[in-house]
């Protein structure tokens, strides 16, 4: 896989290109949607959320902004990982390169948009005087282990969306269902010591964390539980590759 992505790392570097750009073709704000649709939704959980949950976290807003960043560049490139193949569905059935690339594409246009949103973080902490500390230092193993996992994730649903056409509907559904799962709006110890057990099992739950005891909390995320994270994606990534080696076989035949 290694030695054909480098071989059409021009190809690669194009369609990462053009993930960043078509997105936002055509708007009249372009890149800036990439602040702006963060920074609304902050806006409504901030305004409602306080007064249902009585949340007493002092800086909620920065809070939620730095659950919201992450969840948005993991929510938005599933939506689009989901159907990469079916909207490349041309390019595929005529010309031969490497199909790792498209989900691969996605993953790295979104954490690019990603990365330029930071900026949103950096002036929330700023603003609300909470400042940076060394342990931002760990900011580039938690994007890691969201990147890996959020690869694994595309590999397998680009894949059987493919085969199964309702997937896409079905995924999107888990995904909202998944948001409630995860400490975006909340705090885990709002929940009794089993239900946090039970709600561990969610990648995202120890990724939220770890970007908020780096950056909101100024601690040391918990490395050993990020590591089991990152080992566990890491497998899953494995295994969603080989699925996704399997039915590529049909690809065109489905397409």
């Amino acid at each position: 896989m290694f030695k054909e992505l480098y071989n059409y790392r021009e190809l690669l570097r194009t369609n990462v290109k053009k993930e960043i750009r078509g997105k936002y073709k055509g708007s009249f704000l372009g890149v800036l949607w990439s602040f702006v649709n963060p920074l609304l939704m902050t806006l409504v959980y901030a305004i409602v959320f306080p007064f249902l949950l009585r949340s007493t976290t002092p800086h909620y807003v920065t809070y939620l902004v730095i659950g919201i960043l992450p969840w948005t560049w993991f929510t938005t490139i599933i939506a689009q990982g989901t159907t990469t193949f079916l909207s490349n569905a041309g390019i595929i059935k005529k010309v031969y390169f490497p199909r790792e690339i498209l989900p691969i594409s996605v993953v790295t246009s979104g954490l690019i948009n990603y990365l330029i949103s930071l900026l949103i973080i950096a002036i929330f902490l700023i603003c609300s005087g909470i400042g940076f500390s060394g342990y931002i230092l760990y900011l580039p193993l938690i994007i890691i282990v969201q990147y890996v996992f959020s690869l694994a994730c595309v590999f397998l649903t680009s894949s059987i969306n493919v085969y199964v056409r309702d997937a896409e509907y079905i995924i999107n559904f888990l995904i909202q269902m998944l948001f409630y799962a995860t400490p975006i709006l909340f705090t885990l110890d709002m929940f009794p010591a089993r239900f946090q057990k039970f709600l561990a099992f969610n990648p995202m739950v120890t990724i939220i964390n770890s970007y908020r005891d780096a950056l909101f909390y100024q601690n040391m995320p918990n490395l050993k539980s990020l590591g089991i994270v990152f080992l566990a994606c890491f497998a899953f990534l494995c295994v969603s590759y080989k699925i996704f080696k399997k039915l590529e076989k049909g690809f065109a035949e489905e397409l």
